[in-house]
């Protein structure tokens, strides 16, 4: 009787083992992502573009109680979070357009400007401009505190002027 339940067992266990080897996945998050962007236009990056490590003086200088923290730099992108006692409230970034021409269009439309350049709402938690017609800063908010007025004042302290002397 006991070898019987160890054949049986070790047949389910095989049984299992081939059933789920051999259906097929759903498409993880990350191929969707990567699908998506390059549905829409999207290419790799340029040789024109800007080195990210070269948008970090044109970051704002962080307030007293709040802490800036550079968190990725990649050719054509550079990203900063700001910090709150040690608590993440919001995701600053700028990127190179040149990289994805087709992220200036949703500045077109734009009725709004902050510091003379157009801006937009990405969904709540997102606000950018367009300097130059190239480079997009937007600010993300990660924490409900930090609302879309703190969006807007955040990204008029970024270094704008300088930012529009890049070629």
């Amino acid at each position: 009787m006991v070898r019987l339940r160890q054949i049986l067992f070790t047949y389910l266990l095989v049984t299992i083992l081939l059933v789920t080897a051999c259906t097929s996945q759903p498409p993880s998050r990350f191929d969707q992502a990567q699908q998506d962007s390059t549905s829409r236009g999207a290419t790799a990056v340029v040789k024109e573009s800007e080195s990210g490590g070269s948008f970090n003086r044109y970051f704002p200088e962080p307030d007293s109680g709040y802490q800036r923290v550079y968190t990725q730099e990649k050719k054509g992108f550079a990203e900063a979070k700001l910090k709150q006692a040690g608590k993440e409230i919001a995701v600053m970034a700028i990127s190179d357009t040149i990289n994805n021409p087709s992220a200036v269009n949703k500045f077109k439309n734009s009725t709004e400007t902050i510091a003379g350049y157009p801006a937009v709402n990405q969904g709540s938690n997102a606000t950018a401009i367009l300097v130059k017609d190239r480079f997009q800063v937007k600010v993300l908010s990660r924490d409900p505190s930090f609302t879309e007025s703190d969006r807007k004042a955040l990204l008029s302290q970024f270094d704008l002027n300088g930012l529009s002397q890049l070629n």
